[in-house]
């Protein structure tokens, strides 16, 4: 912190006090040279005389609140000028202590000031975080159907338009959905993802919109949602298709008017946010088989973007496998590289993941490969087929299979005949790729 004060008794007994309980001090005697110290040192607190010989104190605290707005001040007094203590407040002082100032007294104000430094510190670190960066140089391909799906973003995103982002599983629809954020008016505003089939549909129900206090069991004070958490810039619904018909409607509702209630609450809260959302299900289907509502399917569908899948942009592969290599270099500090018969490899294999897949496949490869040559024993994509295995009897020990033991040998069935790909069987079984991990990590079935 910096003292700043005239009197030199007084300043130099209120520094040694200050060092004694343990803060920074520096000092001065003019507004001249705490405005030196202050452009210098960017101290956290100024503790500044309304009473300095070339500037008066109030024009001090205009001038530092300038050159330094993040610094807070607090005015030190005498009993004479409490109004020009109390309009120091109105122009940007964070405090005023009357002088001579009682040391517990003035070490509240202090932590105070400190206190609330933490948490601007705080707010924007978790600003930062909600705000994601600008990917575009992380969408690496060069082929017809990619090229065309980048212009699209770009005209997108300039908008408010809801969008809906579809494609299968590791295509990237979240990166998508971010770049969209990025490239958006509300770029610097929170980006908020939520998971919807990570959550029951109370609890998705809960967080999406908050409660109020007394709402049910446990619920001691109300609770902000996660639209009033996006207000002023994008919630992207992830794996919306994962959502129940009840919750459905509430979206809708949020959609069509903007606004919502706490659950347990009475007062209508407006907030201004873009919606984006994802699936890597047949909506339309949904909508068909009354899983889906319509009116809400059409709505998230203003503006839908269908991301290709790895095996029809074939001619990328080998630009995305390069610049994971790269990445993937730097991460592990080693130097990589492909070589012909790896690529080759690489270029036939149809990726029932994605672009997810291809990257694993390349971080495998940089970390097992012992040389500078990445090879094809180093690329792990021959063991993405699932094994085959027998067909289960109908009964088990001469009685009926039980629920449970028919669901594995159905999900086992499903896996054979997507060779081993989740989001295929998953798709096939009417499930979310989440709900089939679950339910193969129950079963023992994960590899």
């Amino acid at each position: 912190m910096l003292l700043v004060d005239d009197d030199d008794a007084f300043r130099s007994v209120l520094a040694a006090e200050l060092k004694r309980m343990h803060f920074s001090v520096s000092a001065a005697a003019t507004a001249a040279e705490a405005l030196r110290r202050v452009v210098d040192d960017e101290p956290d607190v100024v503790l500044l005389d309304l009473r300095l010989p070339d500037v008066d104190g109030l024009e001090a605290l205009r001038r530092i609140r300038q050159v330094s707005p993040a610094t807070d001040v607090i005015m030190l007094t005498g009993h004479g000028s409490l109004d020009e203590a109390v309009e120091s407040i109105r122009i940007g002082a964070f405090d005023y202590v009357t002088k001579p100032c009682p040391l517990d007294e003035l070490d509240i104000r202090i932590r105070r000031a400190l206190e609330r430094q933490a948490l601007r510190r705080r707010n924007s670190l978790l600003e930062r975080g909600l705000t994601p960066p600008d990917l575009r140089s992380a969408f690496i391909g060069d082929s017809p159907a990619f090229r065309q799906l980048l212009d699209l973003i770009e005209r997108v995103a300039a908008t408010d338009s809801t969008v809906l982002v579809t494609g299968e599983t590791g295509t990237g629809k979240e990166m998508v959905a971010k770049l969209l954020h990025a490239r958006s008016a509300r770029r610097h505003r929170p980006f908020v993802v939520v998971e919807c089939a990570a959550l029951q549909e109370t609890l998705l129900q809960n967080e999406l919109f908050g409660h109020e206090r007394g709402a049910f069991t446990g619920a001691d004070r109300a609770k902000s949602g996660l639209f009033e958490v996006a207000h002023g810039g994008t919630i992207f619904l992830d794996e919306i298709g994962e959502v129940s018909l009840a919750t459905q409607v509430k979206l809708l509702r949020v959609l069509d008017t903007s606004c919502f209630r706490h659950v347990g609450g009475t007062t209508e809260i407006h907030v201004d946010v873009r919606v984006l959302a994802a699936t890597n299900r047949n909506l339309a289907d949904m909508v068909a088989q009354g899983v889906f509502r319509e009116d809400l399917y059409y709505r998230l569908r203003t503006v839908e973007l269908r991301l290709p899948a790895l095996r029809d942009r074939c001619r990328d592969v080998e630009l995305l496998a390069g610049h994971f290599v790269g990445l993937m270099g730097e991460r592990f500090a080693v130097r990589k590289h492909l070589g012909p018969a790896a690529l080759d490899l690489l270029r036939h294999h149809d990726w029932p993941g994605n672009v997810r897949e291809l990257m694993h496949v390349i971080e495998a490869a940089v970390v097992v490969s012992e040389g500078p040559e990445i090879r094809p024993e180093h690329l792990s994509i021959h063991a993405r087929q699932a094994p085959a295995m027998p067909a289960p009897p109908d009964t088990v020990e001469g009685r009926l299979p039980t629920l449970e033991e028919m669901e594995r040998t159905h999900i086992e069935r499903a896996l054979r005949a997507a060779r081993g790909h989740r989001g295929h069987a998953a798709s096939a079984l009417g499930i979310s790729e989440r709900n089939l991990y679950r339910k193969l990590r129950s079963y023992g079935l994960l590899s």
